[in-house]
């Protein structure tokens, strides 16, 4: 078993919950050697017997359980200790309960049944970790509150004092700026790497949300949309096909022209259900309308709401056009793969009808730029040859096409470490790309 990824604290306390025996010792031994206190239930009742005289940090509850199911326990988690990490075990079949347990239950994460090893390891991670990170800043708030509070009762006649303090003020605004900023990036690497992970059932589709999202940002900048926007239209992109995780392999691996009329119609609603499946979310809720509207048409022709012209929402209008130019090179969309220039010709055919003409113009100024402008500096190393410091100037993929970290992650000595731990003990030789400038 591959060593954490990075810093958990080894006494964290996890609660398994489960009808099953066997799931519950196959979770107990996958997590064993990671040091943390494992506490275990086979039901939702017994479960909270052990929460009110157990501090528990994080507990993962299966779904179908007898007599109390997964939501209905994660529920009363919620109310009585809502600080405890929530995650969900459920079988793709299961979207409306796992919707349920969402809006009620806040889940922190709902992961598919059966699992990989490594992702459920790395969601249980980052989640410890971000709520470490989210205690800290609570604390530095709570530092700065007091801080505050000390400058007004300040007598006028101790400006020494006052600058001193001041000094001590700037240092912790800039601790607590840095520790909102690793949020900030802890939560956009959540969101690749549940991406990927919805990537997993797709086969030949890998990479395709990654494609989707970075030229729906490009275009998004080009129009001169703000920040917020932009990131609205990046995390929409990266989750657009989340709705997609309850359907058949067979739909999945089938061109959407070679669908029948039943098939389409199953296939039209994922829009919908990607939809409800983040609107729980509040920083996702603005991703989600434009997840919605992300298939709908220019002319009106689109679905799920039939939506015309600038009816749709703008983000939508934007990743509507980079999924599908995407998706013509991949053969999902079309009978047949396009190559890239005849993908342009495409976009460029549907300008008015399917795709709106100021995105197509904002796409075709991107694809010009993109053809001439100087390539990124960059150098492909060996952990060997990794040095703290350097920045990644690409994602890092496992062999296994899972996500390790992020573009623009700056490396440290024991993340070095932690990921040359991972390449000894079976997760594939290692090539890092990191910015030559950098």
């Amino acid at each position: 078993m591959n060593e954490p990824l990075g810093a958990t604290p080894a006494a964290a306390t996890l609660l398994f919950v489960d009808d099953e025996a066997n799931v519950l010792s196959s979770l107990k031994r996958l997590f064993r050697p990671y040091g943390y206190r494992i506490l275990t239930a086979e039901g939702g009742a017994q479960a909270l017997e052990i929460m009110e005289r157990e501090s528990i940090d994080l507990v993962i509850s299966d779904m179908r359980m007898p007599q109390m199911n997964g939501a209905q326990f994660l529920e009363q988690v919620n109310l009585r200790w809502p600080e405890t990490i929530r995650i969900l075990l459920t079988g793709y079949a299961e979207l409306e309960a796992t919707v349920d347990a969402i809006n009620k239950g806040h889940i922190y994460r709902y992961l598919a049944k059966p699992w990989e090893d490594n992702d459920i390891v790395l969601s249980i991670q980052h989640a410890l970790r971000q709520k470490e990170l989210e205690q800290a800043n609570r604390g530095l708030e709570e530092l700065t509150r007091k801080q505050n509070e000390e400058l007004k009762d300040l007598n006028a006649n101790l400006e020494q004092k006052v600058k001193a303090r001041t000094e001590e003020l700037r240092q912790t605004m800039g601790f607590l700026e840095v520790a909102h900023e690793k949020l900030k990036k802890g939560f956009i690497t959540s969101i690749r790497v549940f991406s990927n992970l919805i990537e997993l059932r797709e086969g030949a589709m890998a990479g395709h949300s990654h494609r989707v999202a970075e030229l729906s940002r490009a275009i998004a900048k080009q129009m001169g949309l703000s920040e917020p926007e932009i990131q609205d239209v990046f995390l929409a992109a990266l989750l657009h096909d989340v709705g997609k995780i309850g359907l058949p392999d067979y739909l999945l691996e089938k061109p959407y022209a070679s669908l029948t009329g039943l098939e389409r119609a199953q296939v039209n609603r994922h829009p919908i259900k990607g939809q409800m499946a983040l609107t729980a979310l509040e920083q996702l809720q603005g991703a989600a309308k434009l997840i919605r509207s992300h298939h709908e048409h220019f002319d009106g022709l689109g679905f799920p709401d039939g939506l015309h012209a600038l009816e749709i929402p703008q983000g939508a209008r934007i990743i509507a056009l980079a999924n599908e130019y995407d998706g013509v090179q991949l053969g999902v969309l079309l009978n047949k793969r396009l190559k890239q220039s005849d993908a342009v010709l495409f976009i460029q055919e549907g300008r008015g009808k399917r795709y709106d003409p100021a995105v197509v113009d904002a796409f075709m100024k991107v694809m010009g730029a993109s053809g001439t402008a100087q390539a990124v500096q960059e150098n492909a190393v060996s952990l060997s040859q990794a040095r703290p410091g350097m920045v990644l100037s690409r994602d890092l993929m496992s062999s296994h096409g899972e996500l390790l970290l992020s573009k623009d992650y700056v490396l440290d000595k024991t993340l070095i470490d932690q990921i040359r731990g991972f390449e000894h003990s079976g997760g594939g030789d290692l090539v890092m790309y990191v910015y030559a400038n950098k």
